[in-house]
């Protein structure tokens, strides 16, 4: 209990601390099963599905041991929907809502985002790979908020009672909002498909293109959302008509900071016409701090059922660094849902699985 205790008081300092000297580099929130959340991920995703259109909603929930009832949270949804230029190319558009609660203080990161994207036809036909190179963009808008009743400063901790005084001004010159900033992403990727349980992918973004400005504090224009790269690649290799196996990297990285989330998900489906199919995978993260070092901080499982038009799919991160002891190795729960839309013959395209 008194680790627990501890651990709670350095992780709320620390976010104290850190979040006014370093809100320039505050990160993106992200999701663990990054492969559910295609417009999330990269731009150049839009419209690379099966049907006619498609709805993915994700939630992610962390820190739930250590919290209690203000744990991080994370909620994302998108839409996306395509139609055929020319012959064999495809034009789509989208939207995306993302946001993230933090903590005590309610620090919220909220952002929306209009998406397009063009589907061009490489190459395809009985004997070749469907290849298809997609470019993408977003713009949108975003806004960070905090509720500074629920956060102290050192000035408000009375030596004497070794207590927090709330009475006492913090002296700190916080507004509850920052302004509203634009948010201008890009993305590329290309893929092929090789047969139903055969495909190769690869893929990069830039996020915050323009470097937005915002600050919580007056008068201080300095401070900006740094720019986000992305990449991924992965694909799928099948063992017989009935199992595969889905490997892939997604790396990512905001100023000094990095994170790469890697590894496979098996997939067994009874490959009938009416498909239903399940996967379960492992994914450990690697990621890099401000000071370069290097660390694995925990793996997540994950188990997805697809039942022909849906996808559903829960993760759970088990930590397994020094966070394991306090926590007891509880990280996270994360949750996604996926719902593809059939169009007609002329509007399906060849894509792979994520």
């Amino acid at each position: 209990m008194k680790l627990k205790s501890t651990f709670f008081v350095a992780l709320t300092f620390f976010l104290i601390s850190n979040f006014w000297a370093n809100q320039a580099r505050a990160q993106d929130p992200q999701f663990e099963q990054f492969y559910a959340a295609p417009l999330q991920v990269n731009p150049a995703l839009t419209g690379v599905h099966t049907g006619k259109w498609r709805v993915v909603a994700n939630y992610r929930q962390q820190w739930n041991s250590i919290l209690g009832r203000n744990p991080f949270k994370t909620a994302g949804a998108s839409f996306d929907i395509k139609f055929g230029v020319g012959r064999d190319d495809f034009f789509a558009f989208g939207a995306t809502a993302l946001q993230d609660w933090v903590g005590e203080s309610n620090f919220k990161q909220s952002s929306g985002n209009l998406s397009f994207a063009y589907l061009k036809q490489l190459g395809g036909g009985y004997r070749s790979a469907d290849q298809f190179l997609v470019g993408g963009a977003q713009v949108g808008v975003g806004q960070n908020s905090i509720d500074p009743q629920g956060l102290w400063f050192s000035n408000q901790f009375n030596g004497t009672t070794e207590q927090i005084d709330f009475s006492t001004p913090s002296g700190e010159l916080i507004a509850q909002s920052t302004d509203m900033f634009v948010n201008i992403n890009a993305g590329l990727s290309w893929y092929a498909v090789f047969d139903d349980n055969a495909s190769f992918y690869v893929g990069g973004a830039l996020f915050h293109i323009n470097a937005p400005k915002a600050s919580f504090i007056a008068d201080d224009g300095e401070e900006i959302i740094e720019t986000r790269w992305s990449g991924q690649i992965g694909g799928e290799v099948p063992f017989n008509d009935q199992l595969s196996i889905l490997p892939a990297i997604y790396v990512t990285g905001q100023g000094p900071s990095m994170l790469s989330i890697f590894g496979f998900n098996l997939r067994y489906t009874n490959h009938d016409w009416r498909e239903i199919a399940i996967r379960a995978g492992v994914w450990p993260n690697l990621v890099k701090d401000e000071l370069d070092n290097f660390s694995l901080p925990n793996y997540t499982v994950s188990t997805t059922l697809e039942m022909e038009r849906i996808q559903i799919g829960i993760s759970y991160d088990v930590n397994a660094n020094k966070l394991s002891e306090p926590t007891n190795g509880r990280g996270g729960v994360e949750l996604s849902f996926i719902y593809v839309h059939p169009g007609t013959r002329k509007e399906r395209v060849s894509c792979p699985k994520y």
